[in-house]
């Protein structure tokens, strides 16, 4: 058996300084907490990207990460006075099934036109506007450390300096912002095995030593932090609420009045209690202690907790709890939460502990490929950082929980990318958690169905906690999120058939109790959505291909959606056959009539009918194969010729991190497996992992693309585990050159 814990703790994230680009994130799937390297949210104004343009070259270049308090529940929604809806950002779209309106206002283009003055919205754009910021995630507030300066002047003169982090009191003294070239001697070490994050560093010539976690369940923070300036009362605690931005990126806008009102509700010696409110939203935050102290607001904004005179060492727990607002219903209390410091650590230790002792499990040590360490390193932080972000209530966004992109907003598109790993690495019961997210937005995807003249449930591109999906001239075009709940259906019975044979049978029941209606659902809207003509059923138009750079309007039959859908309904019948139903026949009769996908030259085409392949964003027609295992559709030969292609002819800084693991698993399905690791491994502009396991994207636009990382551990466990009848390690050259170590993996998917 492999040790784990040695396995993963030789990949613990150590820092020796503060980076903008780096934060280190603590969670539990529902709520997380992103620290700079003193262990807290102590750097603000350097962990800042709200003053870039997001649509500047300054913006892809300059990476800063914020330090953000995020949830699965926390969403904030703009006032609507207006009423805007979805049928008013719609145009009607020429399909086989007569005019269908499509929730296409404003375009990208279009956008980006009106933000910068050059035109003047219409009232469709206005719209669609405001559904695509609203609700938008919400940074819950920022835990930090302060200095507290006298001030010249008298007492009661309470100012407000947000450009230098300078905050007056009220009482004669400031709070200041430390700036993190005032630190000597920083470290900062993060335990993966217990989710502990430990710094130390000097501050004014005294040592300061900060301990922090968050627990296993609910919405919980605990910090120690010891130092001699707490009891000379020259160091304090800050906790500072931003304000919430319905823009694309970063979470929080620090405006000069900050929006909605922070409330202190109760205060005393050992604890205090503050509500803050925002339009529909609020949420509290119970601060209990281990030292007399004393917590006041020194503005509108932020809270201070002093310690008492003499007090060297301070123990704070914060829980966050919803009392209203979107995405509030998503919140589930602890059953027995932490009181102490001491208890969320412990609660911690044992949440890593069980997750890291399930599951599947491989290492790579005495292979002498010199990739074999890096690589290593980039699985287990991979699967710490999804842990994090993932594994929870809802489908996560490309950024997790630690920064807003695309408002903070999830796409289910990518959530096969984000979550498919967790069934393939013998953890089902994660992947299923989200499972209860689409019950709830199952109404609402049969409701676009239905108006688009489809039976069955729509499942769509970018939604938040609402189900409500976010108008645009690409999202409501896109086809491939729609057999992700199948497959992801069939990786989890898989991973059950792993265990032993009562564990198997009571998994899989429960999993057929609560994804039937799903699949069903699914599958419906897919027997009904293909233009029937000719006896052959052709995907669209309208449509747009994972690579999303096609005309919606004309584009048909693309490769990869045309194999995923006779996937996708193949994997619905399985499930009827599993709740001792028959083959519906009229899913067979349009899954016999898919075409095949187009070729030219010996390759595939990205979509029928254009024999021109666009060389950027997403080669998504390799997932033809490999993502999906061999179909009567595609021909092995072909896809071969395909990948050679890609690989001369692409442009790959346009690649994104997913790219790389699509590759790797076609050159895995076609037994080409030195080719397969090396994709996995190419060189690439977005194919980084920095220090502490994140997948760049965008510079400070997308910072971080947790996609990346749940690629690679899906690649991984399709080059580890293999299918049904596979050679050993089937994504990795039998050279002797890896020696693979691997337990738990679920056997892939064959047809």
């Amino acid at each position: 058996m492999i040790d784990r814990q040695a396995l993963v703790s030789r990949h613990d994230i150590h820092l020796h300084a503060d980076s903008p680009e780096l934060v280190l994130t603590l969670g539990n799937g529902d709520f997380a907490f992103s620290a700079d390297a003193t262990g807290l949210q102590t750097f603000t104004s350097r962990h800042d990207p709200s003053g870039l343009d997001p649509h500047t070259p300054a913006s892809l270049s300059a990476r800063i990460l914020e330090g953000t308090t995020q949830s699965t529940w926390g969403w904030h929604e703009q006032p609507n006075p207006s009423g805007h809806a979805l049928t008013d950002a719609m145009t009607a779209y020429s399909t086989a099934r007569g005019p269908v309106r499509y929730p296409d206002r404003p375009s990208l283009q279009r956008m980006m036109e009106i933000a910068s003055g050059k035109v003047t919205p219409e009232p469709p754009d206005l719209a669609g506007m405001w559904l695509c910021s609203n609700p938008h995630r919400l940074d819950l507030g920022r835990l930090g450390l302060a200095a507290p300066d006298p001030l010249d002047g008298s007492p009661g003169n309470s100012t407000d300096n947000a450009a230098d982090g300078t905050r007056s009191s009220g009482t004669g003294t400031a709070i200041t912002e430390l700036e993190h070239d005032a630190l000597t001697g920083l470290t900062a070490h993060l335990d993966l095995w217990r989710g502990h994050l430990s710094s130390t560093f000097r501050f004014r010539d005294a040592p300061v030593q900060v301990t922090t976690a968050v627990a296993g369940q609910g919405a919980i923070l605990g910090t120690r932090v010891s130092s001699p300036l707490l009891a000379e009362g020259d160091l304090v605690l800050r906790l500072t609420f931003p304000d919430p931005n319905p823009g694309f990126s970063p979470a929080a806008l620090w405006g000069q009045e900050p929006e909605g009102e922070v409330v202190l509700c109760e205060a005393g010696q050992w604890g205090a209690v503050v509500e803050r409110r925002i339009d529909t939203t609020a949420y509290r935050i119970t601060l209990t202690w281990d030292a007399p102290a004393t917590a006041a607001l020194t503005d509108a904004r932020t809270l201070v907790l002093a310690p008492a005179p003499g007090t060297a060492a301070l123990g704070v727990v914060a829980a966050f709890e919803p009392t209203s607002g979107p995405g509030s219903e998503l919140y589930a209390a602890p059953v027995t939460p932490p009181d102490d410091v001491d208890a969320v650590l412990a609660s911690s230790a044992a949440f890593w502990e069980e997750y890291w002792r399930s599951g599947a499990a491989v290492e790579l040590a005495g292979s002498t490929d010199s990739r074999a360490a890096e690589l290593e390193r980039r699985i287990v932080l991979s699967q710490y950082l999804l842990r994090t972000s993932g594994g929870g209530a809802a489908p996560p966004q490309e950024s997790g929980l630690v920064t807003n992109t695309w408002r903070g907003k999830f796409h289910l598109e990518m959530h096969w990318w984000h979550a498919a790993h967790f069934a393939a690495w013998g953890r089902p019961e994660l992947l299923e958690r989200s499972f209860d997210w689409y019950r709830r937005a199952l109404p609402a995807a049969r409701a676009t169905a239905a108006t688009q003249g489809c039976r069955g449930a729509r499942w769509p591109k970018e939604v938040g906690p609402d189900a409500r999906e976010a108008p645009g001239d690409i999202g409501p075009f896109l086809i491939w999120q729609q057999p992700h709940l199948l497959y992801l259906a069939e990786l989890c019975w898989n991973a059950y058939g792993t265990r032993p044979e009562a564990q198997a049978a009571a998994g899989r029941a429960r999993l057929l109790g609560a994804v039937a209606e799903l699949l069903d659902e699914t599958a419906e809207f897919m027997a009904s959505f293909p233009n029937v003509s000719g006896g052959v059923a052709h995907l669209g138009p309208p449509v747009m291909p994972a690579q999303e750079f096609y005309d919606a309007a004309t584009t048909r039959d693309p490769t990869f959606e045309l194999a995923y859908w006779w996937f996708g309904l193949e994997i619905a019948q399985r499930f009827r056959l599993r709740r001792g139903l028959g083959r519906e026949p009229s899913w067979d009769a349009v899954q016999a009539a898919l075409p095949a996908p187009e070729r030219v030259g010996g390759r595939y085409t990205a979509v029928a009918g254009e024999s021109e392949v666009r060389t950027d964003d997403h080669p998504s027609f390799l997932q033809a194969l490999g993502f999906l295992p061999p179909t009567p559709l595609i021909d092995a030969t072909a896809m071969s010729a395909t990948l050679d292609w890609v690989r001369r002819s692409w442009q790959w800084d346009s690649a994104w991190g997913w790219d790389y693991p699509v590759m790797a698993m076609t050159a895995t399905r076609l037994g080409r497996p030195g080719d397969a690791v090396d994709l996995l491994l190419q060189e690439g502009t977005k194919n980084r992992y920095d220090a502490v396991g994140n997948n760049p994207g965008m510079g400070s636009m997308i910072p971080l693309y947790l996609p990346g990382n749940g690629g690679l551990l899906a690649a991984v466990a399709l080059m580890v585990g293999g299918w049904e009848g596979a050679p050993q390690h089937p994504g990795f050259p039998d050279d002797g050159s890896w020696r693979i170590r691997a337990e738990g993996f679920t056997p892939w998917p064959s047809v």
